[in-house]
């Protein structure tokens, strides 16, 4: 009797194959053949799943960005939900501690994610989902923004938009360096950053 193969579980299994060569040697070693041979497919098989070496990155790109995203969505439904009864200065720290390379899992992504956003540069598949990510994390950012004020967290005069743009800048940035710079921005100085940045925004400053 033949075995049946899910489609959607290989797909993600050769999006893992490449996650996993560009992670050992750079984006740019992930080829069909290379990723086939991680996957321990035949080039065919891939062939089979994805048209080309072009729909493989930007469903690639797509995964990544869905693991991400779920863990973080596991935090806001948390932070956001009317009567959470959750610490939320705390829980808004953790949920935003998500987008920093804090420990190797969130090291690898970052700098995953990083190889994706500057490859998206010259190749146009890979932008779309560089132009969403950035956007829910814009709106993420907002939607936090937003419902610390509603709660007294915040002052009630704050520039929503304009402290939004600002925090999702920061966090970039300290991805940006940890990811490259490891050493200069452990995670304890990373945590230190977001804390004195949150603290300011409690008090406006």
């Amino acid at each position: 009797m033949p075995k049946i193969v899910d489609p959607v579980a290989r797909r993600r299994a050769v999006a893992q194959a490449v996650l996993s060569v560009a992670a050992r040697h750079g984006l740019e070693h992930a080829s069909l053949r290379n990723v086939a041979d991680e996957a321990g497919l035949a080039i065919g098989s891939v062939r089979h799943y994805f048209a080309d070496h072009d729909e493989l990155m930007a469903f690639t790109m797509r995964e990544l960005s869905r693991r991400i995203g779920d863990r973080i969505r596991t935090h806001a439904e948390r932070l956001l939900a009317p009567d959470g009864g959750i610490d939320r200065r705390a829980g808004t720290e953790e949920l935003l501690a998500e987008f920093l390379p804090l420990d190797e899992a969130r090291r690898q992504e970052s700098a995953l994610w990083l190889a994706f956003t500057a490859a998206a540069h010259t190749r146009p598949e890979l932008r779309p989902c560089a132009a969403e990510m950035q956007a829910d994390l814009h709106t993420l950012m907002m939607r936090v923004l937003h419902e610390a004020r509603r709660v007294g967290g915040l002052p009630g005069s704050m520039d929503i938009e304009l402290e939004g743009t600002r925090l999702a800048a920061l966090l970039d940035g300290l991805n940006l360096q940890a990811t490259l710079l490891p050493d200069r921005y452990p995670p304890k100085l990373l945590r230190q950053v977001l804390r004195r940045h949150l603290d300011a925004l409690r008090t406006g400053n």
